[in-house]
């Protein structure tokens, strides 16, 4: 039976001397035979190259040998609302959770505890959002991205941060990061471009019993994201039903005639009424048309009987117009002629050039008196 137990322990260990189950002390780098005839004593070695320290009994060495464990411990305590960064040989490692005991041991690792209060102030450092956020696996946890939320706020866009269900702030673009601890943290990003909303297939009833089917679209842009936000369960589907009351308003109190005359007074109309209405929760509605009015087919087929009479009507009346104008215009030349002969020559010596591009040949008596005075006579070649 042997009564002593030879122990050693490297340079890069330390050994935990355990008598009857307690600790008793901490070994340091050597050579140890110890007397142990009745088996009460244990070492348990530890790698320092690993310098977290995991035992049952850290409390209690705490609590009752606090100079042993200065002297060998980086000792961490943190509160409900402290978190700890947790930095190897100058290097982020780690995170340490609010209400954690920690102990470190003092050796070739360098170990420090950056220690953040989160009790009013929840974001990350900004130096440390990007490198938490980009993390490679091989230098910080993946599991450390548990603790933090990661929020990136796209540019043109605002954010808005919303803590335990209160509206905090608002956010311009960029990557923001916030301890999870004790509270649960969401960002909501708000689009501060022009956009675009389409309201299809809409079936309306005219004033005058006409059932339409009308297409609109309108382009809004959010200029106040907190009071759209905060007064409104979803603004996007606000701003589509009010389209919607007013596109019906307005087109059942016109009948079919005046919407389809003049569908720029459609399009003011429900511009009006839904720019007033929400404009007061932070949205500007810049422009709202009219693309489509649909109908239905047996209405398409009397409006374009009606349309085909219109323009037959149409055209009669401009060819009695132009008839009437063209007796007119004889009746003028008529009189013109009976109260001036020269002007009647004239006239029959035209139609005469006009009877003479007909013949091959002609014979005149009498010189140019002959032609004015006289008869003419007109010799055609025979065959």
């Amino acid at each position: 039976m042997f009564i002593y137990k030879r122990i050693v322990i490297a340079q890069h260990e330390r050994g935990l001397y355990l008598k009857d189950r307690s600790i008793n002390k901490i070994l340091t780098p050597g050579v140890y035979r110890i007397l142990d005839p009745l088996g009460r004593v244990s070492v348990e070695v530890y790698n320092l190259t690993v310098p977290e320290f995991e035992h049952p009994y850290i409390d209690v060495l705490v609590a009752e040998q606090r100079a042993l464990c200065e002297r060998h411990f980086q000792v961490i305590e943190l509160s409900e609302y402290e978190v700890g960064l947790v930095y190897k040989n100058g290097k982020l490692n780690g995170v340490l959770a609010p209400a954690t005991r920690q102990l470190y041991w003092k050796g070739p690792i360098d170990v420090k505890v950056e220690v953040l209060s989160i009790s009013e102030d929840f974001a990350l450092p900004h130096d440390k959002v990007g490198l938490i956020a980009h993390a490679r696996a091989e230098s910080v946890p993946r599991e450390v991205l548990n603790y933090v939320y990661l929020a990136e706020v796209s540019d043109k866009h605002v954010g808005l941060l919303i803590v335990d269900g209160e509206l905090v702030k608002t956010l311009q673009p960029g990557l923001y990061a916030y301890w999870k601890f004790n509270r649960r943290v969401v960002v909501e990003q708000v689009d501060l471009r022009l956009q675009a909303m389409e309201v299809q297939g809409q079936e309306i009833l005219t004033k005058d019993k006409v059932t339409l089917r009308v297409n609109l679209a309108a382009q809004y842009q959010i200029t106040d994201p907190v009071k759209a936000r905060s007064e409104l369960v979803n603004f996007t589907d606000y701003l589509y039903r009010e389209v919607q009351f007013a596109l019906r308003q307005a087109v059942s109190a016109r009948t079919l005639d005046t919407l389809l005359g003049n569908k720029g007074e459609l399009d003011q109309a429900i511009y009006t009424a839904v720019s007033q209405k929400v404009s007061d929760f932070g949205i500007d509605v810049r422009s709202v048309g009219v693309k489509d009015v649909i109908l239905p087919g047996d209405m398409k087929d009397i409006l374009n009987q009606v349309v085909a009479t219109e323009k037959a009507a149409q055209a009669n009346v401009i060819k009695r117009r132009e008839e009437t104008a063209a007796t007119r215009s004889l009746l003028n030349t008529a009189r013109l002629m009976d109260e001036n002969p020269t002007l009647l020559r004239l006239k029959e010596l035209e139609v005469l050039e006009k009877v003479t591009e007909k013949v091959d040949k002609l014979t005149v008596f009498g010189g140019l008196d002959g032609v004015l005075k006289d008869t003419v006579r007109i010799n055609v070649r025979p065959d």
